[in-house]
């Protein structure tokens, strides 16, 4: 197969989801939830219509080139340089405030806030009717004694300094475990740091930092069947958001060393050997982090290489091979430790489990304004292939490539191979935490329909 939509049977549900198939219970809410969607959606459109019967049929035909002219410009802007760039970026500023004004010159604004005021409850009664079909995603918590000899590495420049405005040291010290701080000078080995702290008798290996140095001291975790504890003391601490820890208050994470405790078996990734807890990233992102520059001004270096790794002038070109699926020059490859939820434009929303066995791939293969309406569409067949499997084979047409691994710029030999350590990690969780809430569904309006109706599906 090559690059495309992956097949239904590729595509496979997010763990816990209701099949929603015709003979699912439907209770009172839910089926009145989906007619309020169904009928706003039908006042939208009836209220388009009558919009176009005042009169307004030119306003429309304006606004939809006004959206093919912004969704160019937008394109034209990420995949040129100088001049052509600013021009491309004024289109986009000034498409919308010219028809603006000209819906308003026209009396005709309130017309358009009724249309996408409908559309928008339209599309949150659908949501949540479609929320009442699916079963709480929930990982099984395993209940074990606390640790007496815990050992936790602690990175006081994560996070912007959480460490210490958090007292994190202090705290887990208190509670009897062993810290050792990051500090320097020069580069610390943590995996060896973590190697000698399980050859000196620790029964838990912790980490309070970034998302790249949890994955360093997980593998080794797993490698010894060791809990783990992860402190969301990093700057977006991924990780510690798919566990349903406390970002706002990494402290809260040290409770993981009582007896109010639970255990969480997940999934590891391992790419070329080396373990990551989130994902692994070839093409454009890979490319870009991999610049000097980038560390100084990531905005403007972005900007400066994206033109030719869109359009297919800088960096290697890639195939992504898994479980009969074969994407061809795909501009960007995303690898995850499971699937995320398909909320936004990268495919990076969350993970409602970390246990399914099952790598997320998302592969992303863009080269006209039509296909980038595609993508900003979250569309399935334009531009966008998504696939699960055990194992993901990334080969190019040059002998390294760069990949990102949990946010950290490497170069690897091609090809390239991920795969996925099932339930190889115990992580050590307080047992009272945020949690992950259930994923988001896609609007399906054959499926709001029956639910509405009562009809075949």
């Amino acid at each position: 197969m090559t690059s495309g939509a992956a097949s239904p049977a590729h595509r496979g549900g997010m763990t816990g989801a209701h099949p929603g198939g015709s003979d699912a219970p439907r209770s009172s809410a839910q089926i009145w939830l989906a007619r309020a969607a169904v009928v706003a959606l039908a006042l939208a459109v009836l209220a388009t219509v009558a919009f176009a019967l005042m009169d307004g049929f030119r306003l429309l035909v304006t606004a939809a080139l006004g959206v093919v002219l912004m969704v160019a410009a937008a394109w034209w802007f990420l995949t040129h340089r100088g001049l052509a760039r600013w021009v491309a970026l004024a289109l986009v500023v000034l498409t919308p405030l010219l028809l603006g004004f000209l819906f308003v010159r026209a009396h005709l604004l309130w017309t358009v806030l009724l249309v996408l005021g409908l559309l928008g409850a339209a599309a949150a009664a659908g949501r949540e009717a479609l929320a009442r079909d699916r079963v709480p995603a929930t990982m099984p918590e395993h209940v074990v004694p606390p640790p007496q000899r815990a050992f936790i590495v602690m990175n006081p420049r994560s996070g912007g300094g959480k460490v210490g405005r958090f007292n994190l040291k202090e705290k887990a010290e208190e509670l009897g475990a062993t810290v050792v701080l990051l500090e320097g000078p020069g580069t610390v080995d943590v995996k060896e740091l973590a190697q000698d702290a399980v050859a000196a008798g620790a029964d838990l290996l912790g980490v309070a930092g970034g998302d790249g140095t949890q994955a360093l001291v997980a593998g080794v975790a797993a490698e010894h069947r060791l809990p783990f504890l992860v402190i969301s003391a990093g700057t977006r601490n991924h990780f510690a958001l798919d566990l349903g820890l406390d970002r706002e208050d990494p402290s809260a994470c040290l409770a993981a060393l009582t007896d109010d405790a639970v255990e969480l078996h997940v999934d590891l990734g391992e790419v070329a050997g080396r373990t990551f807890v989130n994902n692994a990233s070839f093409g454009a992102y890979a490319e870009v982090v991999q610049s000097p520059a980038y560390r100084g001004d990531k905005r403007g270096t972005t900007l400066e290489m994206l033109p030719d790794l869109l359009t297919g002038q800088g960096g290697a070109r890639l195939t992504a091979r898994t479980d009969g699926v074969s994407v061809e020059g795909p501009q960007a490859v995303l690898v995850s430790v499971n699937p995320y939820e398909m909320t936004d434009l990268a495919g990076m929303g969350r993970r409602a489990r970390l246990d399914t066995g099952r790598l997320g791939v998302v592969a992303v293969s863009v080269d006209s304004a039509r296909q980038a309406v595609g993508l900003l569409r979250l569309a399935h067949d334009r531009g966008v292939t998504r696939v699960e499997a055990p194992q993901v084979v990334v080969t190019a047409d040059t002998p390294e490539v760069p990949v990102g691994v949990d946010g950290e710029a490497l170069v690897l030999r091609t090809p390239v191979t991920c795969t996925i350590r099932p339930g190889a990690l115990r992580v050590r969780v307080p047992r009272s935490r945020p949690g992950v809430p259930p994923p988001a569904p896609a609007l399906n309006w054959v499926r709001l329909r029956h639910l509405a109706f009562g009809g075949h599906r």
